[in-house]
């Protein structure tokens, strides 16, 4: 039985580690190659490129970072909290390319937006020749990384649940805040916040990574002269040219290197706000912020309602315009409804029913095979070889995707599982266990491991303990995790793209083509269902994760 117990977390440790350590030393071999880095320093468009991605990443990282603490601030204060909670689910399960193109149809030049102004307030007869999408600022960008990483983070402050004997602690703590006469805004920055800022430093990192690393949304809606560097990288990667390839094997590791000297500085961030000790350690009122800056903090409209009013108006404009773009006909501008109604699009995706196939047999078997792997992991892994390891099963996270598909693309050459579904499986899972890992790792740490000693005094084994107290407990999580991680799956786009080699169609692939083209009703059919797919997901695990009901005992009347 030691043995086991030994063996067993060495051996989940390999599975998980040996495909990202061998997909990793592939990618970074592939930047040796001196020709390309001078051929990228020799490229007119890597310095504005550049400039772009830092722009777009660290401007929406930040908004995104800011909102959050507000939200949680306003709604740990008036207790608001489980209610704007419950409706993430819905906002997590739209996928970033569905809601890229979305807000294009909404903000482009012949866009909804300006349909319902015209011709009467503008007099637009034809749509205008305005940088309303893919705009060479990169707004629109910001705006749709915004709209997706906000409730993301959201989702991931609430699964940072804390034990119930610290979770006692904490409120203890704001209590006294109180008493000592803070307002409970100055309370929530010096008691709570320090305290769960650094539990969401890996969701922010993947925020950042993410930001500065996008393919697909950039695409769609993102700045086009230049691009942003991730772009460029593609395009390169994507020529016949061994030359031009290799320059964009030399673009994805510059944009590695500005992925980890972004993370390192927000790392030295959060710890410099970590190491600011509660106001009860050093017995001062904190200063007065300066009369300005409360004055400009008042005039911002960041009042929680605004910003969840804003959030899910935003996101039922984006389902409402796929649903009505997806049956659209012919729609001409500035008509506010499409002249002609048609389900031609749907009909088109029922007949290629195999690329719906695809993608629910992707999800579903690379989503089940993380969970599986990760319920494994923290059940018999050590504390200590968790925290020890965790950084690394998490670099998919914050290491660029552009990167990761040079190696997942080598490693299927190798093991000669391009264009094989299984070599396509593996690689989705490879991008979708730090999601479900991450989903999981805070419900398994809030467990009180003193039930396992309670059920141990009854008599029971380790079995018992797990299938009848704990993993019941942890159904809700366990499902979250799982509907995490099919959602991520249905947005993969370049693993698809280069280990499938083609011959693997998914609807995210397919909604990002059609997005270059002039086909609305298709695209939108596409970008729907990608959106669909994900809340079923969800839906599903809310029904899995229900909590179970018990009968009523009536009580027991007293005999006379």
């Amino acid at each position: 039985m030691p043995t086991v117990k030994v063996l067993l977390p060495v051996l989940l440790a390999a599975l998980a580690g040996l495909p990202t350590l061998w997909v990793l030393s592939a990618a970074l071999v592939q930047l040796l190659d001196a020709q390309a880095w001078q051929a990228l320093w020799m490229d007119p468009q890597i310095g504005r490129a550049w400039g772009m991605t830092l722009w777009t990443g660290l401007a929406s990282t930040a908004l995104a970072w800011i909102t959050l603490a507000h939200v949680l601030a306003r709604g740990f204060i008036r207790q608001q909290l489980g209610r704007w909670l419950s409706r993430l689910p819905a906002l997590l399960a739209t996928p970033h390319a569905a809601m890229a193109i979305g807000l294009v149809l909404w903000l482009s030049p012949s866009g909804w937006a300006l349909r319902l102004v015209s011709p009467g307030l503008t007099g637009f007869d034809a749509p205008p020749p305005w940088f309303t999408t893919q705009d060479p600022w990169g707004l629109g960008l910001i705006l749709a990384l915004w709209l997706k990483e906000l409730p993301f983070l959201l989702w991931v402050a609430a699964t940072q649940k804390p034990r119930e004997d610290r979770r006692r602690r904490w409120q203890a703590a704001y209590a006294l805040a109180h008493t000592l006469g803070r307002t409970p805004a100055q309370a929530f920055a010096q008691i709570i916040w320090p305290q769960l800022a650094p539990r969401l430093r890996w969701p922010l990192l993947a925020v950042l990574a993410y930001g500065l690393t996008v393919v697909d949304m950039a695409l769609i809606i993102g700045p086009a002269t230049p691009p942003t560097l991730a772009v460029l990288a593609w395009q390169w990667l994507s020529e016949a040219d061994l030359l031009t390839q290799s320059q964009g094997v030399a673009a994805a590791g510059w944009l590695t290197g500005t992925v980890l000297v972004g993370g390192v500085l927000t790392v030295l961030v959060l710890r410099v706000l970590a190491a600011t000790r509660p106001f009860t350690s050093r017995g001062k009122r904190p200063p007065k912020p300066p009369t300005w800056v409360l004055h400009f903090c008042r005039k911002l409209p960041l009042q929680p309602n605004v910003i969840w009013t804003t959030l899910l108006t935003a996101y039922a404009a984006v389902w409402f315009a796929l649903t009505v773009g997806s049956v659209s006909g012919v729609w001409s501008f500035p008509q506010v409804w499409p002249e002609l109604w048609t389900l031609g699009a749907w009909q088109q995706v029922a007949n290629s029913a195999h690329t719906v196939w695809t993608t629910l047999g992707l999800g579903v078997a690379s989503a089940s095979v993380c969970l599986l792997w990760s319920v494994a992991w923290l059940e018999w892994a050590p504390r200590r070889w968790q925290q020890a390891l965790q950084p690394w099963f998490l670099l998919p996270l914050v290491l660029p995707s552009v990167l990761w598909v040079v190696g997942l693309y080598s490693l299927a050459l190798h093991t000669r599982l391009e264009g094989q579904w299984l070599g396509l499986c593996l690689a989705h899972a490879v991008m979708v266990l730090p999601y479900v890992l991450l989903a999981l790792v805070p419900a398994y740490h809030a467990v009180d491991p003193r039930q396992a000693a309670l059920v141990a005094s009854l008599g029971h084994g380790r079995w018992v303990y797990l299938r009848r107290v704990k993993w019941p407990l942890l159904q809700r999580a366990i499902a979250s995790a799982w509907a995490v991680g099919f959602a991520v799956s249905v947005a993969q786009y370049l693993p698809t793209l280069y280990v499938g080699a083609g011959r693997f169609a998914t609807v995210t692939t397919e909604a990002v083509t059609l997005a270059a083209g002039a086909q609305r009703s298709l695209m939108s059919a596409y970008a729907a269902l990608q959106m669909l797919l994900p809340i079923a997901a969800f839906a599903l695990a809310a029904w899995l994760g229900r909590p179970r009901r018990f009968e009523k005992i009536a009580p027991m009347k007293a005999t006379p």
